[in-house]
């Protein structure tokens, strides 16, 4: 029996895709919010976890750089990714995070099927759909770091929350928002948020 987590923040379509895989295959389907990640991660170690990249709360899947809210995935599971064509900046997000599984979230019910037995299995999954955004996604200037305060930044967080979070000095905080300012070319922070936004970095 093959174990998957869906995690998405919207509880309809969380259980929509739950009930699909489990009337497809033989999987033991557990469907969570953001917020019970970290504990059905611990409690259930699923074979494959699938998250939606245009869902709120996908940043703390896709980090990389030893950030706290990186342990929503601990211990580690396969990611497999819900993606479409328009957001390439965040295929190449989850790639850089060791995404196994692309899906196009346009492809069918049998896509998705097939790419979770795929990756549960060890192997690789990429929707030919997908092929092309990878292509077209402009490469990311940030560094791992910059592009953590960059995006805690964008979620609200003040200085003193990202220097805590992140176990930085706040001078440092601030280092990393200039020179992540000036790699994005922006006007400001709020325009680097804006640029990296529409790129799909952040």
């Amino acid at each position: 029996m093959t174990k998957v987590l869906v995690l998405h923040s919207v509880s309809l379509v969380r259980s929509a895709l739950a009930a699909l895989l489990r009337s497809e295959g033989p999987f033991e389907v557990t469907s969570s919010g953001w917020r019970a990640a970290a504990r059905q991660t611990e409690s259930l170690r699923p074979d494959v976890t699938v998250v939606d990249l245009d869902c709120p709360g996908t940043t703390a899947v896709l980090a990389h750089d030893g950030r706290a809210d990186h342990r929503v995935l601990a211990p580690p599971s396969p990611v497999l990714v819900l993606a479409s064509t328009g957001a390439p900046g965040l295929l190449h997000r989850a790639f850089r995070a060791e995404a196994r599984g692309y899906v196009d979230k346009d492809g069918s019910p049998g896509r998705l099927v097939r790419a979770v037995r795929k990756v549960a299995s060890g192997e690789r999954f990429i929707d030919a759909s997908l092929a092309s955004a990878f292509m077209e996604a402009d490469p990311l200037p940030l560094s791992p770091r910059e592009l953590s305060v960059l995006t805690r930044a964008a979620e609200g967080d003040s200085i003193a929350e990202i220097a805590r979070t992140l176990h930085l000095a706040s001078g440092t905080v601030r280092n990393y928002m200039a020179a992540a300012t000036r790699k994005t070319g922006a006007r400001n922070l709020i325009d680097a948020i804006r640029i990296s936004r529409r790129a799909g970095w952040v």
